[in-house]
């Protein structure tokens, strides 16, 4: 795990371009606190940096930017290659390997199989800058999943690309613009979708792509497909819950011993919940003795999982480690997060994994992570609900909706439009029609995706919090998965989407930040495409998610230990804003400092502030978007 920077320059000339990738580089010391490198070529007018990690082969032999053993290619890599022993098997006997890295199969497999070749046998998390110095050409790939970051902006001429956007706004052609569209895009979501950010100029690479770029031409293709996987595999697998248990189980232990792979002190994120104790149960089993499991505990019981790690921990024999953050220590990190994220981002759960991840560090350099299990196996209500109201929604035509759409507008007033109706007829719980409160808000939504696009959207039913935004077209405006299950589409557009661009992002950052690897079993390709292929009724059982995954971690843990309502990792937001964060967000969503500085609404977000403030009604999602663009806004 690492982080790397560079450039390309195509139309201009970076002045001094090692002092330049260096300064770039330098911005990612968090990421990489052990080695750091250069490698430029003035002729070409290529640089890439890197700052390391170390993970595997913590000696000279895995220091990078690297060169391959023909002299042709040259890497600066982020990540893990967890197949890089099968993979070293296969490649040519007479390589004289300088080592044991993965970065060193990486760079030999694309000199013996090809750039595309060698991509599609990984299985890992990465993100890689790779240049060829036979045919100049610069190769910029990402994971299937998005687990690692890329950016990369094109400003003055030159091409830039890194890890994280601080990287590039250390090049001296860069070009910050905000993006007002996009800014629209984030307070709706409060993330960015990829390929957005919130710079004009600057782009994420999406997960599963590579982009060349030769000369002056750039061109962005996709090597593997969520939708094209799950499309091509589903319905594939013909058992009962039985061998589907047996199959996961399988699967997920080789998965699991893979991420195990280290010359540094491994442990996991320990919940107490289904994912994340199942990770502990099977990594207990392979190391052959205790593993190091962490978690944080709050004061607030209804968020508080400590409990329940504590006793998973104990049934497995763990080397516990809990501590419990006070307000104090918690709200101090806050005003810090959009340093940390780079980018407005507004998933709360990125203080208290910020968090455990410091707690974490001191022990261990790597930690597994449940991420992901979610997305595949069904765990989140939505994948309940979403294809029930699609499918009542569709039986019904646009042609009919529309009409009933524009009688909502006009019902509910030109400022609460169908979140008016629907919160009049929650009210009216003996009107026999109450359940169109839910279908109300949902009349105008043509496709599965656009509804969910609506279970994640906020500041609904009233004026644009970004005056002037027109916010570019993201998944939710696109296609649905070319899959028959609506389930299954639903959890593939969270693969394609609310994984790769919060959560991942999430866990990303917040671990970087602590120079600490965070690793996701889950996110296997083979244990992706497993669950494509298993029929719904074998992950949702009722209204229980994950039902496989139980049905496998009951063999481990005792069923009473693990059995409960799903918790979120979260922080008590309303409490804070209405007490130690209140003067802060007063100063920072005064209407005064809103309409000087032009970006938000300010009537409307000081309005909501003032409602929230008062109790009248819980804003505290649309405030906290605020509030993280705000702090990122005013980041020293």
């Amino acid at each position: 795990m690492c982080g790397f920077a560079g450039f390309l320059d195509i139309g201009g000339a970076t002045p001094g371009r090692e002092a330049a990738v260096r300064a770039m580089a330098a911005t990612l010391v968090h990421r990489g606190p052990d080695d750091d490198g250069v490698w430029v070529d003035d002729e070409a007018g290529i640089a890439l940096g890197f700052r390391r990690l170390a993970i595997l082969d913590l000696g000279p032999q895995g220091h990078q930017p690297m060169v391959s053993h023909d002299g042709r290619w040259v890497v600066s890599f982020n990540g893990e290659i967890y197949n890089h022993a099968a993979l070293r098997a296969r490649l040519s006997p007479a390589i004289a390997w300088r080592g044991h890295s993965d970065t060193e199969v990486l760079l030999e497999a694309v000199a013996e199989w090809g750039v595309a070749a060698a991509v599609a046998a990984f299985d890992g998390m990465f993100a890689f800058a790779l240049w060829d110095r036979l045919t100049r050409t610069l190769t910029l790939g990402r994971d299937r999943f998005g687990e690692k970051p890329l950016y990369w902006a094109e400003c003055g001429g030159s091409l830039l690309f890194g890890s994280e956007l601080k990287a590039l706004a250390a090049h001296p052609a860069w070009d910050g613009a905000i993006d007002r569209d996009c800014l629209g895009l984030y307070m709706r979501l409060g993330w960015i979708p990829a390929p957005h950010t919130i710079h004009v100029h600057a782009r994420k690479l999406e997960p599963g792509s590579l982009m060349t770029v030769v000369g002056g031409d750039r061109r962005i293709a996709s090597y593997w497909s969520a939708g094209e996987r799950a499309a091509a595999v589903e319905g594939g697998f013909a058992g009962d819950a039985g061998a589907a248990a047996d199959r996961l189980e399988d699967l997920l232990r080789a998965s699991v011993r893979l991420r195990m792979q280290a010359d540094v002190p491994v442990g996991l994120f320990l919940s107490g919940g289904i994912d994340s104790s199942l990770t502990a149960a099977l990594m207990c089993q392979e190391a052959g003795g205790p593993v190091h499991s962490f978690t944080i505990g709050f004061d607030q019981s209804s968020l508080d999982e400590s409990p329940h790690a504590r006793a998973v921990a104990r049934h497995l024999g763990t080397r516990h480690v809990e501590v419990r953050v006070t307000d104090a220590e918690a709200l101090d990190l806050v005003p810090r997060l959009p340093q940390v994220y780079d980018e407005p981002f507004a998933d709360s759960a990125a203080l208290p994994t910020c968090l455990l991840a410091q707690v974490t560090r001191r022990d261990v350099t790597v930690a597994l992570s449940g991420d992901g299990a979610d997305e595949l196996f069904g765990g989140y209500g939505i994948y309940r609900s979403i294809p029930r109201d699609w499918q009542a929604l569709a039986r019904h035509p646009v042609g009919w909706r529309a009409p009933l759409a524009g009688a909502a507008r006009r019902l509910a007033g030109p400022a609460e439009t169908l979140a008016g109706l629907a919160a009049v007829l929650r009210k009216r719980r003996s009107h026999p029609g109450h359940r169109l409160g839910r279908i109300a808000e949902h009349l105008e939504a043509d496709s599965l995706p656009r509804l969910l696009g609506l279970h994640y959207s906020r500041w609904r039913g009233m004026d644009s919090p970004v005056p002037g935004a027109r916010p570019p077209a993201c998944l939710f405006d696109g296609e649905s998965p070319a899959v028959n299950d609506p389930a299954l589409a639903t959890m593939v557009l969270d693969v394609l989407g609310y994984l790769p661009d919060d959560l991942c992002v999430k866990t990303d950052r917040a671990t970087m930040a602590a120079s600490l690897e965070a690793r996701l079993p889950f996110l296997d390709p083979a244990i992706a495409e497993f669950a494509w292929s298993l029929p719904t009724s074998l992950k949702i059982e009722g209204g229980t998610g994950k039902a496989v995954l139980r049905r496998v971690l009951y063999r481990h843990v005792p069923r009473a230990l693990v059995d409960r309502p799903k918790m979120g990792f979260e922080v008590p937001l309303r409490r804070w804003l209405a007490g130690a964060l209140r003067d802060w967000a007063d100063d920072l969503l005064s209407e005064d400092r809103l309409r000087r500085q032009g970006w938000l609404n300010a009537p409307l977000v000081a309005r909501c502030w003032r409602e929230h403030r008062s109790g009248a009604k819980n804003w505290q999602t649309e405030i906290w978007h605020a509030l993280m663009f705000q702090a990122w806004l005013e980041r020293g």
